[in-house]
């Protein structure tokens, strides 16, 4: 059985690598950057992670997962995603609340459990974040999606989730009345800081570049 930290990082090295349909590479330094710990500290594991089989790994190299490593990482992530969205619907957590205790309940190892919330659920797709729940297969449905930024002026959209899962940007979003499946209207983008002015719900904001770019819409 493996431990809370190492179930951490295979989940990170997934995170970190795989986006969508494209993969990108991932570095020690980049994953210790990820999970804020000193590059020493994530070496180490990655040595423990190579000895159990579960990444490939050379130092000063890109970390790969194996496949057994991949599943387990999917298996984590399946486990987060469903505990978010139990609380997100059963249990009236707020979105800016549910990923700190979804981050210790997904380290519990029963795969009846989860096979049960799953199905208790209705087999959803998608967590509060509109991030996609892999299935018991290990199958991930991966949605089409740009971010918000990307879109023209004069051009609706509907938002389906966000990059930037931190507490105090979800509570923004709600503050501006944005949550999943909103309907957004793009009036204008300014030239100098791709700052943008957008309507939804029938009230109107501005908001800057780096926003647009953690909005995911469809």
């Amino acid at each position: 059985m493996l431990s809370f930290t190492e179930e951490n990082y295979l989940k990170a090295v997934l995170k970190l690598t795989v986006n969508g349909d494209t993969k990108s590479d991932a570095g020690t330094n980049k994953l210790a950057a990820y999970l804020n710990v000193k590059p020493a500290t994530a070496t180490d594991m990655l040595k423990k992670l190579k000895e159990k089989k579960l990444i490939d790994y050379e130092k000063y190299g890109k970390i790969t997962l194996s496949e057994t490593g991949k599943l387990k990482a999917v298996e984590i992530i399946r486990k987060h995603r469903l505990w978010e969205t139990f609380l997100f619907e059963k249990l009236d957590f707020t979105w800016d609340e549910v990923h700190e205790v979804a981050e210790q309940l997904e380290h519990i190892h029963s795969p009846k459990l989860i096979d049960k919330l799953d199905e208790f659920l209705g087999y959803p797709s998608f967590d509060p974040h509109g991030d996609a729940i892999p299935n018991a297969k290990g199958e991930l449905r991966i949605a089409k999606q740009k971010p918000l930024s990307a879109v023209s002026p004069e051009t609706s959209c509907k938002m389906i989730g966000v990059r930037d899962n931190s507490t105090t940007f979800l509570k923004y979003v709600t503050q501006l009345g944005l949550a999943i499946n909103t309907s957004i209207k793009i009036i204008s983008r300014q030239e100098f800081d791709g700052s943008m002015e957008i309507e939804m719900n029938g009230k109107t904001a501005t908001v800057s570049q780096k926003f647009a770019e953690n909005i995911l819409v469809d």
